[in-house]
């Protein structure tokens, strides 16, 4: 259930209700690609740096360890100890990113495993019997997701074929939620928009997916080569055609100044892989800026990474100096501690637009964000 709680401008506060818990939006996911945050953070660290929903991938995890096998183990939440709302995508960005890999076709995609070569198909119905099977508290729909700048026949008849595979998706998890035996029985369903920067198109599909009436929508397709001003022009043409009353998802989107401009576009949920690659390369986020751990004008520095930061890192006093000097012998322990603190920061910009949108100041604690954080190295 989607409570939409307040509202300034087209940006929204609001609350999901699921079988898992509540979830308090604008929400940014942390990205589990294969049940587990990279950088070696387990499920209480997310418990401990204030992680509302986790999010899987369905073709990673079904090709290793095979959704089958979760599903005897009892499910994704169950396999990774997490008992809060789990999003799986579909595998759908899979059909771009593995693009020499895979073969598409009305009936689904014809994959080789990025693995072992393995021959593997993916369609509408497979791609929601491996989400049942792991159990997830929303899946996602399969969907094609075709470059942002690709020819406009192309796109339309990728967006098309969506909607046809949509309708399968529904159907699927309509019968599969049906089933005694089903893992997770309440399991929600998310459409996804597409139409790479075509304006007319990316409109059309909106009004089309929702008049299906689904648990969530998404926007698809961004942040795979268009500019940021596309991407904000695609957002500002889309998502006053989506429904108001259900959540709206911004896919793999992206760095704060973005979160910032989506929420002002109407977004409700964000994922990207941003905070945990770039933590893993000593790129930490800070309100004023992005820390370069590794330079060598923090060799004897023994601030935190940020002062007045409530991450276990720098709550506990760990120092600039010594989180270089383990991202530079290469210790694991650094890569844990840098990842941790992004996450937090991330989760924590979240929490401070739910406040501003709470108190009525969203706009003004926009501009002051994107100014502070443009000032360059976080000192």
């Amino acid at each position: 259930m989607y409570e939409l709680l307040k509202t300034e401008g087209r940006a929204k506060r609001a609350r999901v209700t699921t079988v898992h818990g509540e979830i308090q939006t604008p929400v940014f996911m942390n990205v589990a690609t294969v049940a587990a945050i990279k950088g070696g953070l387990s499920a209480g660290d997310l418990h401990s740096i204030d992680t509302q929903v986790a999010l899987c991938n369905t073709y990673h995890l079904h090709v290793r360890t095979g959704d089958k096998t979760i599903r005897k183990l009892g499910g994704l939440h169950q396999f990774m100890k997490w008992d809060r709302p789990i999003l799986t995508d579909s595998g759908g960005f899979q059909v771009f990113s593995l693009s020499d890999l895979r073969r598409i076709k009305e009936e689904g995609v014809y994959f080789h495993s990025h693995i072992d070569g393995a021959k593997i198909f993916m369609g509408p119905e497979e791609s929601m019997q491996i989400q049942s099977n792991l159990g997830s508290t929303i899946a996602m729909a399969f969907d094609e997701c075709p470059p942002a700048l690709a020819e406009r026949d192309y796109v339309q008849k990728s967006v098309d074929r969506t909607t046809r595979w949509l309708e399968r998706c529904r159907k699927e998890m309509d019968r599969l939620n049906s089933l005694e035996d089903t893992v997770n029985p309440h399991q929600m369903l998310f459409g996804i928009n597409q139409g790479a920067i075509y304006h007319d198109i990316r409109r059309e599909h909106a009004k089309t997916i929702a008049d299906m009436d689904l648990d969530g929508y998404a926007v698809g397709g961004l942040a795979v080569g268009e500019s940021h001003e596309q991407m904000y022009s695609v957002l500002e043409e889309t998502v006053p055609y989506l429904p108001q009353n259900k959540p709206t998802y911004l896919m793999g989107v992206g760095t704060p100044q973005n979160i910032l401009e989506g929420v002002e576009r109407g977004i409700d949920f964000f994922d990207c892989v941003y905070p945990s690659r770039n933590g893993r390369h000593g790129n930490l986020y800070t309100h004023r800026g992005t820390v370069h751990i590794r330079n060598a004008r923090y060799e004897l520095d023994q601030r935190p990474i940020e002062e007045g930061c409530g991450c276990p890192v720098c709550r506990a006093g760990y120092s600039r100096a010594y989180i270089r000097h383990l991202m530079k012998a290469q210790e694991a322990l650094g890569l844990r501690m840098c990842v941790m603190h992004n996450l937090y920061f991330y989760n924590h910009l979240m929490e401070e637009i739910r406040d501003a949108l709470d108190a009525g100041r969203f706009a003004a604690y926009k501009k002051g964000m994107l100014e502070s954080m443009e000032q360059g190295e976080g000192d």
